[in-house]
């Protein structure tokens, strides 16, 4: 049987994927079809690309789409991407989807279009770095004739896509939306605003996996507090090892 895994966005939320697939690693769960959008997708390629659950949080828990920014004060965004493009490079120097070693589909939306594009062929980085471009704070990626920010705007949990590839889809969803909300800044009322218009499409994207992976405990995080990546990761791989077992990965749809 052949399983998919679909990363959301969701940006330091995102680490605890890792997590997610350290206990799957344990459960001998094993993955052959990977997609993902905006921090879903950084962790989506470095799985495909070869590391073990452990390497991707040492080359992640440090250096990730919000610690590796740099100033640009353009009309377009506040911060460019070009440590991120690095820390990639480093990480998958061929920069090609022919360097993975499982298939990868990433999604990114296209702001002139108004629509969402995939990216599962050709360079690499760029395409990741298009799908993590949040507007208003990152640079909009030029890539192939297009203009592109954040995929999540669109597909945050970029699962139909994959559906007809896999036997077996397990979604790794790390925006849950908290009833409890202290709304004590305009940057916290700002976030959440925008994962719950983002929620409206994970919702429908939901439907199209067997099982999706939702740790309660990730909205007491900013999408932004990266400094707390391993309670992140910890969450994530606790939560996934107290709810589920190998056999739960087993189960084909009705």
């Amino acid at each position: 049987m052949k399983i998919g895994l679909a990363l959301s966005g969701g940006g330091a939320r995102g680490v605890a994927h890792v997590g997610v697939i350290k206990a799957l690693e344990e459960m001998n769960v094993e993955i052959e079809v990977v997609s993902g959008t905006s921090a879903g997708s950084i962790v989506g390629a470095l799985y495909a690309y070869g590391y073990n659950s452990d390497e991707i949080f040492d080359i992640v828990k440090d250096v990730t789409a919000f610690r590796s920014v740099r100033p640009a004060w353009t009309w377009a965004g506040l911060l460019t991407m070009d440590g991120l493009r690095e820390m990639l490079a480093n990480a998958m120097p061929e920069n090609d989807f022919k360097a993975l070693k499982k298939p990868l589909t990433i999604a990114a939306t296209e702001i002139r279009k108004g629509e969402i594009q995939y990216f599962d062929e050709g360079d690499l980085i760029p395409a990741i770095v298009s799908s993590c471009s949040v507007p208003a704070v990152f640079n909009p990626v030029s890539y192939n004739g297009g203009l592109f920010v954040d995929g999540g705007l669109f597909d945050n949990l970029p699962s139909k896509v994959i559906r007809e590839s896999c036997d077996f889809l397990i979604g790794s969803h790390c925006n849950p939306i908290s009833t409890n909300f202290d709304a004590k800044s305009l940057r916290v009322i700002i976030e959440r605003s925008l994962l719950m218009a983002i929620n409206a499409n994970t919702s429908h994207s939901k439907k199209f996996c067997d099982v999706v992976i939702e740790p309660r405990k990730l909205d007491s995080f900013s999408s932004f507090e990266i400094a707390r990546a391993k309670e992140i990761f910890d969450i994530g791989y606790e939560f996934t090892k107290a709810n589920f077992t190998a056999e739960d990965f087993k189960k084909t749809s009705s």
